[in-house]
């Protein structure tokens, strides 16, 4: 949907010719009706029975507007709870794109006698299909955070959960090349562009952002697609909304926990980020991730793997190793997967988590399908990224 277009008059601006800014609340608002005009339409909440009432407004300005001008008004949802959603609003003049306003506005809806009333699914479902379609990075507040995340795409859903420390780039290619599908790749709590908070961290905590952030998207039901770190999200998401995942694609992960040696190979990585910071870290990881096909012969790839783990945020390096320290043993959930449409990928040159491993998953997840990558470490998505989509792509045209 188009950007809202707005022209400033001067009954709407003070002695000084400038936008009064109690006018600038009309005009956000304003914009919003336009909004519900061209979509559910402006009843939508009278409908429902369920008004939107302002419970927190934030406004900053950040220049002037003057009569005549066009101001073009963008609107975000950038959370929905049960009874309430916050939307964010930024104008910018048409003529120059200066930046004018940004806004940001609690709603909470209530009934005609005042009780909190469920946010209207229909107005829901209309604006997280706005999101879905912008197919640039956006930042999403869920459970206390701010999650960047690429969405590209319309159909089904999938959900590309990267592991540990990289971040949603590393789908690039995947996200990029599965049409007809509703693409969704976040950057975890924690890491690439994502806040990093310094508490908060556990596989629980992963799993309950990305089914939060599935909620203000609009998807009921998705593909997981985990590497590493990302498979262990995807196991705890299995355990706690079984019902809300179509097929599973585990890429280069395992389902046991961490044995006592790999609790204190966790501890040491924790005191060496936060002691020499991530840069240590990733020149620790980078010739265990990398295949020796990689590492002998795409020095692009290798750097830019390095400089990938090298941005991680200190407080999200030692958030994930905590979480993945204490995580549970996944190995009984995979008996229970049965009739769950499941494909596991792994490199060859795996020393991570090698093939032996994948292969067990795959016998103890009945009917799932194994997929080796040659000449591929623990990063077939980057190391190998055509053959990688390739697998997945045939994965998916085979689901019901």
């Amino acid at each position: 949907m188009p950007p809202i277009l707005l022209t400033v008059y001067p009954d709407e601006c003070d002695a000084f010719g400038h936008l009064n800014q109690a006018a600038f609340l009309s005009l956000f608002e304003r914009a919003r009706w336009e909004v519900l005009r061209a979509g559910p339409g402006m009843d939508v909440f009278d409908r429902t029975g369920a008004w939107p009432a302002v419970r927190r407004t934030v406004i900053e300005y950040h220049a002037a507007a003057y009569p005549g001008d066009v101001l073009r008004f963008e609107q975000e949802l950038t959370h929905v709870g049960r009874t309430s959603f916050t939307m964010r609003q930024v104008a910018h003049r048409s003529t120059d794109d200066a930046l004018i306003a940004t806004a940001e506005f609690v709603f909470v809806c209530v009934s005609r006698n005042g009780r909190p009333v469920p946010v209207p699914e229909e107005f829901n479902e209309f604006m997280a299909a706005r999101r879905r379609h912008r197919g640039e990075l956006q930042r999403l507040a869920v459970n206390g955070v701010t999650l960047a995340v690429e969405v590209r795409g319309d159909g089904p859903a999938a959900l590309f959960i990267h592991g540990y420390p990289f971040d949603h780039t590393i789908w690039t290619h995947q996200v990029a090349a599965l049409e007809g599908w509703c693409r969704i790749a976040p950057d975890l709590r924690g890491m690439g562009q994502s806040d990093a908070p310094d508490l908060g961290y556990s596989m629980e905590t992963y799993a309950a952002d990305l089914a939060a952030l599935l909620d203000l998207l609009g998807a009921r039901d998705v593909v997981l697609v985990g590497l590493s770190m990302g498979g262990y999200v995807a196991f705890e998401f299995l355990r706690r909304w079984r019902e809300r995942v179509r097929a599973l694609v585990l890429v280069d992960t395992r389902a046991e926990a961490d044995t006592p040696e790999g609790r204190m190979a966790r501890d040491t990585s924790a005191a060496t980020a936060r002691e020499q910071g991530a840069a240590a870290v990733a020149d620790a990881m980078l010739p265990k991730v990398l295949g020796a096909s990689t590492l002998g012969g795409v020095p692009a790839t290798v750097d830019r793997v390095r400089t990938m783990m090298a941005a991680t945020p200190v407080a999200g390096i030692v958030g994930a190793l905590g979480a993945m320290r204490e995580r549970a043993d996944s190995t009984p959930l995979l008996r229970e997967l049965a009739g769950l449409p499941a494909l596991v990928i792994v490199g060859d040159e795996d020393e991570v988590t090698p093939p032996a491993q994948a292969k067990a998953m795959v016998e103890a997840i009945a009917g799932a399908s194994l997929v080796v990558i040659r000449s591929a470490g623990h990063l077939p998505p980057v190391e190998r990224p055509v053959e990688t989509t390739d697998a997945i792509l045939a994965f998916l045209a085979g689901l019901p």
